[in-house]
């Protein structure tokens, strides 16, 4: 019977620094990724480190590339016209939901301020199998099941009714069809009890309301929690 991982030790790495322009602070970087340390099998926990360091080193470059420019052409033309400067901000976080029975599972949440009014955020997220290092889609939760996609829009929609009969304006009018239309089925995340299925801003709700998850209980679904598989 071979070694499993039934779990995985994780640690966090950190990238911080202050862009600066003519001496003046006009970009802060924040960056959070995991780093995890297995029992069993170093090419598992190779494949999953790397994941995360090149995701964490594109929003840098990202940062660095995009934003930096653009965070010095607002601070000129602030200048210029003697108006304030907001200090352009990109942090990344990340939340591990899940770490047990050979399931690594977590989302990243990518928030940036450009001076507006107010920044934005875009999540992703991962889930792993710790035994090999393969991602694991939410279509393999469902084994056969063909019309997994149908099955957890329903269940979405149906959550989704009982939080707008309480409060009306949480969604846009059409968030039935809009659950429909922007479901991703990369977008989710499991839990000891649960897969939570997300929508990003403005996808379903009003920037108020924010990132959306809608936490889908396994049973109700006819699914089973993860769970190792043992291997001869």
């Amino acid at each position: 019977m071979i070694d499993l991982n039934n779990r995985a030790d994780i640690a966090t790495n950190k990238l911080n620094r202050v862009f600066k322009h003519n001496n003046a602070p006009v970009l802060k970087l924040d960056i959070e990724y995991p780093v995890v340390l297995l029992p069993h099998g170093s090419g598992v926990q190779t494949r999953i480190n790397l994941h995360y360091k090149n995701y964490a080193r594109n929003f840098y470059r990202y940062a660095e590339l995009t934003m930096l420019p653009a965070a010095i052409e607002q601070y000129e033309a602030a200048k210029k016209d003697g108006n304030p400067f907001n200090v352009y901000e990109a942090v990344m976080t990340y939340c591990v939901t899940l770490n047990g029975d050979c399931r690594m599972s977590a989302f990243a949440d990518k928030y940036e301020y450009t001076g507006g009014a107010h920044g934005s955020t875009t999540r992703s997220s991962n889930t792993w199998d710790l035994q090999n290092g393969n991602h694991v889609k939410m279509v393999n939760l469902f084994g056969t099941d063909t019309r997994y996609r149908k099955t957890v829009i329903r269940k979405i929609q149906a959550e989704a009714e009982k939080s707008a009969a309480e409060n009306p304006d949480i969604y846009f009018d059409n968030y039935r069809q809009l659950i429909e239309d922007n479901f991703n089925s990369q977008s989710f995340f499991l839990t000891p009890k649960n897969l939570n299925v997300y929508y990003q801003q403005y996808d379903i709700a009003p920037y108020s309301t924010g990132i959306v998850v809608f936490e889908l209980p396994y049973e109700s679904l006819g699914i089973e929690r993860p769970r190792c598989m043992q291997e001869c």
